[in-house]
């Protein structure tokens, strides 16, 4: 069996370093940790995918090249769903996906399961594709936090797509890698251990 840990965010020089692709900013971290290897265009799924292990399970890291409305389209072909079980293919429940959310301030993150897309236009066309909503996601927070520690709260379409597509500041991408760190330990323990106790690590502050 391998698990399958997919990034979302948009393909391109013009989109690197943006909250919206926190999703591939973080899965890169990983990787580093668990590969030798590079990313490497996968054709068959349009998606950059590089190989590696964690303890002694392998794992697939997968960036679709799709943009993020479209990224279900990379994660459909090599998980398994109704219409193709008899192949060996990843169940949805080992798959983990990672990504951008603007609702939890940098810092933070959170495992969720089974639920509804939020609103995320990526995690919306990973549940239609592969027609469930039965897996775990990892939410990264990026909002810019309050005094109290809370998300600072964002009002109308336009202002969430100019804050979503923004860049990262300096001391934020140093967060982030702070995070990484953690997601590091998260996977394993997802791996290694199981849902419950990545959920446990990941959403203690």
């Amino acid at each position: 069996m391998t698990y399958i840990i997919a990034g979302l965010g948009n393909p391109g020089a013009e989109y690197e370093n943006t909250r919206h692709n926190t999703g591939r900013i973080i899965l890169n971290m990983i990787a580093k940790e668990y590969s030798k290897e590079e990313f490497v265009f996968n054709k068959k799924i349009n998606a950059l995918s590089v190989e590696g292990k964690v303890g002694k399970e392998k794992v697939l890291f997968v960036e679709p090249e799709t943009f993020m409305n479209l990224s279900g389209k990379s994660l459909a072909p090599i998980v398994k769903t109704k219409k193709n079980a008899k192949l060996k293919l990843t169940t949805a429940d080992d798959l983990l996906v990672i990504y951008d959310d603007f609702q939890l301030p940098i810092g933070r993150m959170k495992i969720s399961y089974n639920k509804s897309s939020g609103g995320h236009n990526g995690l919306e066309s990973v549940i239609k594709s592969i027609k469930t909503e039965a897996f775990p996601r990892l939410r990264i927070g990026t909002a810019v936090a309050k005094k109290s520690g809370d998300a600072k709260v964002l009002h109308g379409d336009e202002t969430i797509e100019k804050f979503i597509l923004g860049k990262f500041k300096e001391d934020e991408m140093k967060e982030l890698k702070k995070m990484a760190k953690k997601a590091v330990e998260v996977v394993e323990l997802w791996v290694n251990e199981g849902r419950e106790r990545a959920t446990n690590l990941a959403n203690t502050e």
